[in-house]
């Protein structure tokens, strides 16, 4: 594509003709480009939204069979981050791994061999699915405790273990920022005949500016999801689906993406999808040249905060030995994760106090605290960021140590519960709910020795620590108290804040 056609964006630019054409609208939606509120009040901001909001009519295109400006804009999308063909998504990047196993596993039963620390959107598709799910012990990061990857070789193992599976199912990088060269499983995964599937909803931006990471696909990643609304500058919602190569079905992707997806999407959404992919392509790299100049600031100001640890990749000796087998290579430079190396501030307690001072945080677990920065952040944002640290600084002298953050230096993993077996025997998932029958609530101090009946998703980030019909280890336990004494938030789970968990009943087996 030429300069000219880059420097398009189809889906905004046919909004912004509609609003100022001004047919009479005689379909939905109901509010009539915004016109049920005139002369009300309640509208506010939404007033100049509606007016972009149309439906499928004449001249706007269809999302499920596009031939238009959708269809243009989405083969924009595709030449912009290198893929054969590119989706958009209205779903989020839940929409996309939903779609991408329901494709590569399209009857109940199949094989999908998936790292275990994985989004919570995927373990729906795996229900949706009937998949049985092989898991893979992710790589742990000795240094912070996190759980990354899994290494090349277990996924290797894996395949020669189950040659029957489908597709390999890998997230990188992780909400941390984490990651590591994908190419070795993509040709792991190639020489086995089954595809690559990554969620990337946290690297949308990769391969975009050379101070940024390699993106899944140049890695040759056959289905790639983005959050192209996480770190690009998309609505909320709003995001991709890529695809390159032979080996996913693309006309059953299409009919899984129309099954996930509203049959009504958001025009204003993909509106905003198709300005995201114009940013980058009109501007290139330059349009990270301020966020990053941002985080240069950060990092230049946190040396003089000897308090704040940061998490990044080992540095090797001098004779370019590592370390140790690092879990990690890569680390996003727009994520910066901090913790009080002290040991006085857990992670929650440090989001608390930043949040006072006006700096919201992307989340935080009982050690870490994770700075999202973008190619939206100005030096003047990470100067009022050190400036709230300085004073937390000066205000927490003599508190006692986070014991939390103790257990955090012992390697203990954030989302991994995996300790002894590399690959586990496959697990089944299925969309039958358990019977109240089978289930009793007890408290979470209780909990040791009973099987979980349900799934504990500490949120952010997102991923599942606790399946059901896993056994509660006394590590587990820990983590979970952990957790809820620092102030998580859960989901998936009967109680929120995890005073109390729901286990199968001894009379169905739950203890052992």
């Amino acid at each position: 594509m030429n300069k000219l056609q880059r420097c398009r964006a189809p889906v905004y630019e046919m909004l912004e003709q509609y609003r100022i054409v001004g047919n009479i609208s005689y379909h939905v939606p109901g509010h009539k480009n915004g016109a049920a509120y005139d002369g009300v009040e309640g509208a506010g901001f939404l007033d100049v939204v509606m007016k972009y909001d149309v439906t499928e009519i004449t001249g706007t295109d269809d999302l499920h069979h596009p031939e238009g400006v959708i269809k243009e804009a989405q083969e924009l999308a595709a030449d912009c981050f290198g893929a054969e063909e590119s989706f958009f998504l209205v779903g989020g990047s839940t929409a996309g791994n939903l779609a991408l196993i329901l494709t590569a596993c399209p009857e109940p039963g199949m094989i999908l061999i998936l790292q275990r620390n994985v989004h919570k959107s995927v373990i729906h598709g795996l229900m949706l699915a009937g998949v049985r799910a092989v898991f893979v012990e992710p790589l742990i990061d000795p240094l912070s405790g996190l759980a990354v990857a899994p290494a090349a070789e277990a996924v290797e193992a894996a395949l020669a273990a189950y040659p029957e599976a489908a597709a390999v199912f890998v997230t990188m990088p992780n909400y941390y920022g984490m990651g590591s060269d994908l190419a070795p499983l993509a040709r792991i995964c190639h020489d086995s005949g089954v595809p690559l599937l990554v969620d990337e909803a946290h690297g949308a931006h990769y391969g975009q500016h050379p101070a940024l990471p390699a993106g899944a696909l140049a890695c040759g990643a056959d289905g790639v999801v983005q959050s192209t609304h996480k770190m690009l500058t998309a609505m909320t919602m709003g995001a991709m689906l890529h695809v390159q190569g032979q080996r996913l079905d693309r006309a059953l992707l299409s009919q899984r993406l129309a099954m996930v997806q509203s049959s009504s999407p958001s025009y204003p959404m993909m509106a905003s999808l198709d300005l995201a992919r114009r940013l980058l392509h009109s501007r290139g790299s330059d349009a990270f040249t301020a966020g990053l100049a941002a985080v240069d600031v950060l990092r230049r100001g946190l040396a003089e905060l000897p308090r704040y640890g940061l998490v990044q990749p080992a540095e090797p000796l001098h004779d370019g030995t590592p370390l140790h087998k690092a879990a990690y290579e890569t680390q996003d430079p727009f994520k910066v994760v901090i913790y009080d190396a002290t040991g006085v501030l857990g992670g929650f307690e440090l989001q608390r106090r930043l949040e006072a001072k006006g700096c919201v945080p992307e989340m935080s677990d009982d050690r870490h605290v994770v700075l999202l920065f973008s190619l939206g952040s100005k030096a003047e944002d990470a100067a009022r960021l050190l400036q709230a640290l300085r004073e937390i600084d000066s205000e927490v002298t003599s508190e006692s140590p986070h014991t939390a953050g103790i257990l955090e230096s012992q390697n203990i993993s954030t989302w991994n519960n995996l300790n002894v077996l590399q690959i586990s025997v496959p697990v089944p998932f299925s969309l039958k709910p358990v019977s109240v029958n089978e289930v009793e609530s007890i408290n979470l101090e209780h909990s040791v020795g009973r099987v979980a009946a349900e799934m504990v998703i500490p949120y952010p980030p997102g991923i599942p620590l606790l399946y059901p019909g896993e056994v509660i280890t006394d590590q587990i336990q820990q983590r979970l108290t952990g957790l809820a004494y620092g102030g998580a938030k859960f989901q998936a789970c009967a109680d929120p804040v995890l005073q109390r968990i729901k286990v199968y009943n001894i009379q169905k087996g739950g203890e052992v």
